[in-house]
Parts: C-alpha cells; structure tokens; sequence
C-alpha cells in the first residue's frame, strides 16, 4: 500500500479544560495519545503509513492541526481520524449516555462517509454503539474544523463517553483499549482494499 498515509489526531491537550471522567482517573488527551500510538503501530504493522499529527502534550490550536495535516498529506493518498472520548454533561457527574460514534462535515465527501460507515459497521460488530440512536447512515454530520480543514477524507470519532462508568472502564482496560484500536485500523484497511 504505498503512497498511502493515514494521520492519526490524537484529541485534546493536557490543559484542555475538563475532558475527563468524573473521578479524574480517565483523562481524553491522555487516552487519545495512548489509543493514536497504538493505532500508528497497528497499522505500520499491518503495512499502512500512519503519522501522529500532535506528538506533543501540549493542546494545538486546530488552525495549526489543520496546517500540519494539509502539509502532511499533500501529494498522498492521505485520510485523517480524529481521536477523541465523548462526554455527556461537564464531567461532574455520571450519566448514562454511552457507546461509539463517527462524525464527519457536513460538506464531507463520499470518501469520508465511506470510511465513517465502516468504522460505525465495526463498532456495531464488536457491540459498542451503546445507547444513542445512530443515525441510518452510520454516523454523524458537525460542522468540526478538523474534518473540515483538510482536503482529503476526515473522520472525528468519539469512542465511548468518559462521564458513563461502563464506558469509563472499558476504555481504561487493556481489552478496550484493544478494541478501540482495532476498530479503527480494521476500518482503515478496508477503507484503502475498497479502491
């Protein structure tokens, strides 16, 4: 699979405000970067080139993420996924929304809906689509400015919610953290075999 390039955004930063679970012990930038260098190395294994966009701490502005995927995937067959945790209320609490989703712009292409969908098909697989009702097509549309930023295909995910203790656990574990990743990179294979 060469002049392939799959850049993986591994959500928020340290000091991101909130983006935890209620009792401190998930934190989304710290999970993000552990699911995206897991994810890089999946796929490398796999023979797929995968690239962390924010190899740093630190919380990038999106106008500079968006700057470094457009610069990265020039000239390549290039898709970015956006890892992120999703969160019901303002992390103070748990609630009980849980579960995996995709999300892309609204004026996405049919190459982001396509490898949405099969992300959102490997979810329900491993039956991790929780409570939310999804839409029909498999996922999401949000006017998010890291899908919308870049000129090749663009997936956000938000893999489980860190304010539902199920999902909170799941994520911590080995096995989800497994899951997750292999969601993800299954999709990701099956997305560039399609061609």
């Amino acid at each position: 699979m060469d002049k392939i390039l799959v850049i993986v955004d591994n959500g928020h930063g340290a000091e991101t405000p909130g983006k935890r679970s209620p009792d401190g012990r998930l934190r989304e930038y710290d999970w993000c970067r552990k699911a995206a260098r897991r994810l890089c190395g999946e796929l490398g294994r796999r023979g797929v080139e995968a690239v962390l966009l924010v190899p740093e701490d630190a919380d990038i502005a999106l106008s500079e993420r968006c700057r470094r995927a457009r610069n990265l995937g020039s000239g390549r067959r290039a898709v970015l996924v956006s890892l992120h945790c999703n969160a019901a209320g303002n992390g103070k609490e748990w609630l009980g929304a849980s579960g995996w989703s995709a999300f892309v712009a609204p004026e996405a292409g049919v190459e982001s809906r396509r490898l949405a969908a099969l992300m959102n098909a490997g979810a329900r697989r491993r039956g991790l689509l929780g409570n939310r009702c999804t839409p029909p097509c498999g996922y999401w549309t949000a006017p998010l400015a890291i899908c919308r930023g870049v000129p090749f295909a663009a997936v956000l995910t938000e893999n489980m919610f860190q304010d539902n203790r199920s999902d909170a656990a799941f994520l911590m574990s080995e096995r989800g953290l497994e899951e997750i990743v292999a969601l993800h990179a299954d999709a990701i294979c099956e997305y560039y075999e399609g061609e």
